[in-house]
């Protein structure tokens, strides 16, 4: 018997029953998994190998480390990675990453940005070098804690990109701060909606978390207070007047495509899939996420594009679209 889906609250719930060694082979599997994923994220930043690109990968000036103070009471010091401020910039793009909270995930995205664009992407509150220690369950307080990233030059617009987790708090920030953000981009955005390999890390990390590190340990702890707070979120996705999109790699395995898709459909918001793409479009798919981005600006600017790769772009998602059946 397989899982089944609330269609009401959109979270996903597990089967009624399942035979105790199918189920403990999935849970062996998951903690290998787990604690594989581990060792692969405490070496992505060691020196030598074959490893995932970070900001000390691109040449001095592409990106560089900042730290703000949180918006909330408790003014925890959060760390970031961004842009140099680009005076010819008129987009901000904001991101809230997913879980774990990685932002240095994020360098080769960066680092592909046209020049007329600025971004920054936070440790979210409970992860790498943020505070606090401990994870934060709130999303709405998650939100609080990065407007300040929000901020922007008079005249700059700012583009809101939620990916995964942050798919439904950066919803939450759109809609208290709705005159700082103009514009939201939904990247395989997590409604509880996990596929089979997301349900095998979440069900082994809530039974072996004392023993995994801080970030994947904060990870199970807020995943597990999602459902609770969703309603919230999708009230907000109705209820937003900014422009929403969302994107998706049609190969994610978790978050599945066709979740998405249904909830896209459901609230009158456009998506665009990524063909052979999965949960991880800032790894996978640089030059289609960042297309599907200037498909979001487009929408909120009709000026002329002279930026070259900015007009490339355009170009791949245009192309994009013609091979999707759910493209806009």
């Amino acid at each position: 018997m397989g899982a089944r889906i609330d269609r009401d609250q959109r979270y996903w719930a597990p089967p009624a029953r399942a035979p105790i060694l199918g189920r403990m082979r999935n849970l062996i599997m998951a903690v290998a998994t787990a604690l594989f994923l581990q060792g692969c994220v405490a070496g992505a930043e060691q020196e030598g190998g074959d490893r995932f690109p970070v900001s000390s990968d691109f040449p001095a000036g592409t990106m560089e480390r900042s730290v703000f103070a949180a918006g909330v009471p408790e003014g925890w010091r959060i760390s970031a990675l961004q842009t140099p401020e680009r005076p010819d910039a008129a987009w901000k793009i904001v991101i809230v990453t997913g879980t774990p909270s990685w932002s240095e995930y994020w360098a080769p995205t960066i680092a592909a940005l046209p020049a007329t664009r600025e971004v920054i992407v936070a440790d979210r509150p409970g992860f790498r070098d943020s505070e606090p220690r401990e994870a934060v369950r709130d999303l709405a307080k998650q939100a609080d804690a990065l407007s300040p990233m929000l901020e922007a030059r008079s005249g700059q617009r700012v583009l809101l990109v939620g990916q995964s987790f942050g798919g439904p708090v950066a919803l939450l920030m759109a809609q208290r701060y709705p005159e700082r953000v103009q514009a939201v981009l939904l990247m395989s955005a997590y409604f509880g909606n996990g596929g089979p390999t997301a349900r095998r890390l979440i069900g082994a990390g809530r039974l072996f978390r004392p023993i995994l590190a801080r970030d994947f340990r904060n990870s199970v702890t807020e995943i597990s207070a999602q459902r609770a707070q969703l309603p919230g979120a999708f009230a907000a996705l109705r209820a937003l007047a900014q422009p929403v999109m969302f994107v998706h790699g049609d190969q994610d395995t978790f978050v599945p495509f066709s979740a998405n898709q249904e909830i896209a459909s459901e609230y009158g918001r456009p998506l665009i899939a990524i063909p052979g793409g999965d949960h991880f479009l800032n790894a996978c798919c640089v030059p289609a996420l960042l297309a599907a981005m200037e498909r979001r600006l487009r929408r909120r600017n009709r000026r002329p594009i002279t930026d070259q790769r900015a007009r490339f772009y355009m170009g791949l998602i245009e192309t994009l679209e013609k091979q999707s059946a759910t493209a806009i």
